[in-house]
């Protein structure tokens, strides 16, 4: 079974056969290992790839400057609260120790009708929140090579994946 599409070091290849190329850079290890920021904007083409197999309606974790869809919720609007049902959504969660609070929500809203939730994570195949939520109820596609996210200089320090909710997801779209 495709994933839809496979991210390469040096671009995105769609099923298709397009590309999207991604720049390389060198690492910003400085603000990325540190709390400077919970909050990296999704690099435009990851969500275009993305978003021509799902076409989103919801970005759960956005501000105004950098939200992906129409609708989306801003912290103030605290989308853990929020509801979901019904939804192409599509969540870059702030990446700190509310993660797996995202994730378990992710899963929660997946359950309901009519609703597909794609989360861009860092690939943290050793926590909680990745065994009880991605593996047992996630299709996980692993991103080969490190995204350089929006406001950055440099790419993560760390991997990333995409976890689709649930794992039937092409039964729903």
């Amino acid at each position: 079974m495709g994933c839809g599409f496979v991210l390469k070091a040096a671009h995105i290849k769609t099923l298709d056969n397009r590309e999207i190329p991604i720049k390389p850079d060198r690492f910003n290890r400085d603000v990325m290992f540190s709390s400077k920021s919970e909050e990296w904007a999704t690099p435009d083409h990851v969500f275009k790839a993305l978003d021509e197999e799902f076409r989103f309606t919801l970005d759960p974790c956005a501000t105004p400057e950098n939200a992906k869809c129409d609708k989306f919720f801003t912290k103030a609007d605290n989308g853990l609260i929020q509801d979901w049902g019904g939804e192409r959504v599509f969540m870059n969660p702030p990446y700190g120790a509310k993660v797996g609070r995202w994730v378990r929500k992710a899963v929660n809203e997946s359950l309901k009708p009519g609703t597909v939730v794609v989360c861009l994570l860092y690939s943290k195949t050793g926590t909680r929140w990745f065994h009880n939520y991605c593996s047992p109820h996630g299709m996980i596609w692993f991103i080969k090579g490190r995204l350089t996210f929006g406001g950055a200089e440099h790419p993560a320090p760390y991997d990333s994946m995409i976890v689709i909710f649930p794992k039937d997801w092409k039964d729903r779209l």
